[in-house]
């Protein structure tokens, strides 16, 4: 399927490891070009090596996307050398455990500046881009937004906001014919999961009853699956008339009911 995105400049934040590099590899085998931006890490160095090796169109922009003024760097160095962005995937960001016991103001608002302010200063920076080129927005929120999950109050909040800004995107920027949709997903196979799994008893055991309350297959969903869903939101083909949705893609995970589980 021919998503129209060939040739495209699509910007993905934390595009390089988890869910952000199967959204990198979707939207390249698409042919557009990848603009990753934030950290380096050593699993981003491995996938820029590949792409790089095959020929593919990716840039690493490397920068600390907590801080608006890199945010806004970004944005002007895309300009610079493209002339022209399509695409803004938000996608970066880590639950990191601030709840309403443990945490405090402070750390809230730090939380808070990590895993949201970004979206907002990405998207309001390449928005004459975007303009310009009548393009889209996809926000990666989570399913913790809709269900909660105990002991995560700034990440439940930040992943929240996603999804009331993707509608307030969504109704704002009609005029300008800009699309913008969110993807939630839920139980995702990612280094920062794996990361989470080894902090538990039994990982094996604590994952085979997660994979059991999976309606769908009684399996995680893959970085792939995440990819692919949001180069189809990011086509102005086959999308071209959605806006202002949250999709889930978690194998019934958040919305169909428990009996089934």
């Amino acid at each position: 399927m021919d998503l129209g995105l060939k040739g495209k400049v699509i910007a993905v934040t934390g595009g390089g490891s988890g869910i952000g590099e199967g959204i990198t590899r979707a939207c390249l085998a698409e042919g557009a070009r990848v603009v990753i931006l934030g950290r380096v890490t050593a699993a981003v160095r491995q996938l820029m090596e590949e792409v790089n090796q095959k020929g593919l169109p990716c840039e690493l922009v490397e920068m600390e996307l907590a801080d608006t003024r890199q945010c806004r760097t970004a944005i002007d160095h895309i300009q610079a050398k493209y002339g022209e962005l399509f695409g803004l995937v938000n996608n970066a960001g880590a639950n990191d455990g601030i709840g309403l016991e443990n945490g405090t103001p402070e750390r809230f608002m730090e939380s808070l500046q990590q895993n949201l302010l970004h979206y907002y200063a990405l998207a309001q920076f390449a928005l004459p881009l975007l303009k310009a080129s009548v393009g889209a927005i996809v926000n990666i929120s989570s399913k913790v937004a809709m269900t909660g999950q105990g002991g995560t109050s700034a990440y439940a909040a930040a992943k929240g906001a996603q999804l009331a800004l993707t509608r307030e995107w969504a109704a704002e920027l009609l005029p300008y014919g800009i699309r913008v949709n969110a993807v939630v997903p839920a139980e995702v196979m990612t280094p920062l999961y794996q990361t989470w799994l080894k902090t538990v008893g039994d990982p094996e055991k604590e994952l085979s009853r997660i994979k059991s309350r999976i309606p769908l297959g009684h399996r995680m969903t893959t970085i792939e699956e995440i990819g692919a869903l949001t180069a189809f939101l990011l086509s102005p083909t086959m999308s071209g008339h959605t806006t202002g949705q949250h999709l889930s893609a978690d194998g019934g995970y958040v919305h169909l009911d428990r009996a089934l589980t």
